[in-house]
């Protein structure tokens, strides 16, 4: 065997230094601020936050508490409905339901309607990932390649437009709201449009280039639970059908929860709604579609309005009060402790 060469240095030769550089960074030099917590910076910076915390609180709860809501369950209102979506057979049968209910006091400003859904889970990671964000863009992919299985291709190898579990199980019951007004009905103008958000209708979802969306989706075919191509989800509305209509692009925002509510229209304020939604007798026209049955779940459909804070949800404001309340009285319990401390190195003092 060779004898290794000897990297040790040569006698009468510096040997290199392992000290760090003579910086003022390597040598902890650099100009340094130590709090000095004494009792009275401690206690006022645990009431200081309290008391922040329970005004911030206090606020968020009573303008949550502000929020005009009305919530009606029509699960079992339009039963009949309910045991024929129980068959999938008569998936193209129409089946309608009628709610009648009434506002006591006018609801004014914006008013917002919403479906709610209870026991759907949206959480399962299987579900979340059925799905092709390049489909979505519009890009022409293979999605047989994606996470969309088993809603990727029919048996004919014909490509599902759109793939994926998710876009399968899209919401599709239509909801109507007719004011009764003496002895006429009105039906309230309803926005589908504007309702989801601007990254999601401008970046994360677009269309196929093409002279017409017929065209853009030609030897696609649509999900097997829908009952119309995507290119045909609003026949009123050219520019809100595809990729980009909205009732789509708020579906598939999937829910953390089993319990959710997710925007469907807004009043549109004109004629007899110009401030909000008047005090009467109102009726939802349902055409029943989406069924719940068979993993017992709920639905709701929502009237409610919006404040600075959001729509009705305390949870925030609650946190705040938590918090607020837990930092007031750790400060009391530390003032009670010094206090006590203070007390018996005052009394051995005077021994």
């Amino acid at each position: 065997m060779k004898n290794k060469t000897s990297v040790l240095p040569r006698e009468g030769e510096a040997q290199p230094s392992r000290c760090p550089d003579n910086s003022a960074f390597k040598q902890q030099r650099l100009p340094a601020w130590k709090p000095q917590l004494t009792i009275a910076s401690v206690l006022s910076s645990f009431f200081v936050i309290g008391a922040f915390c329970l005004a911030v609180g206090v606020c968020l709860v009573l303008s949550a508490n502000s929020v005009r809501e009305i919530q009606i369950d029509y699960s079992d209102k339009c039963s009949d409905c309910s045991k024929l979506r129980e068959n999938s057979s008569n998936w193209n049968k129409e089946c309608h339901c009628s709610i009648n209910f009434t506002i006591k006091e006018d609801i004014l400003g914006d008013v917002f309607m919403y479906y709610g859904l209870e026991n759907f889970y949206q959480n399962h990671r299987r579900y979340m990932m059925s799905r092709s964000n390049a489909q979505l863009l519009g890009r022409n992919v293979n999605i047989q390649r994606s996470y969309c299985a088993p809603f990727s291709t029919y048996r004919n190898g014909t490509p599902m437009a759109p793939c994926g579990a998710i876009a399968n199980s899209m919401f599709n019951d239509t909801i109507d709201l007719f004011y009764n007004r003496n002895s006429s009905v009105i039906q309230v103008p309803l926005l589908k449009t504007g309702n989801s958000w601007w990254t999601d209708k401008n970046v994360k979802f677009r269309n196929p280039e093409s002279y017409n969306l017929s065209s853009a989706f030609a030897g696609t075919a649509r999900p097997p639970y829908w009952h119309k191509p995507v290119y045909q989800l609003d026949e009123e509305d050219e520019r809100n059908n595809g990729y980009v209509n909205d009732d789509f692009i708020i579906w598939m925002r999937v829910s953390a929860f089993a319990t959710f509510r997710n925007l469907y229209r807004r009043v549109r304020r004109v004629q007899h709604f110009t401030e909000g939604l008047p005090a009467g007798n109102y009726t939802f026209h349902i055409s029943y579609n989406f069924p719940v049955t068979k993993f017992k779940g709920r639905k709701h459909v929502i009237l409610s309005t919006v404040v600075w804070s959001g729509g009705s949800n305390p949870f925030l404001g609650i946190a705040y009060l938590v918090s607020g309340t837990a930092a007031t009285l750790t400060g009391f319990v530390i003032t009670g402790i010094h206090l006590k401390l203070r007390k018996k190195k005052t009394y051995f003092q005077k021994q």
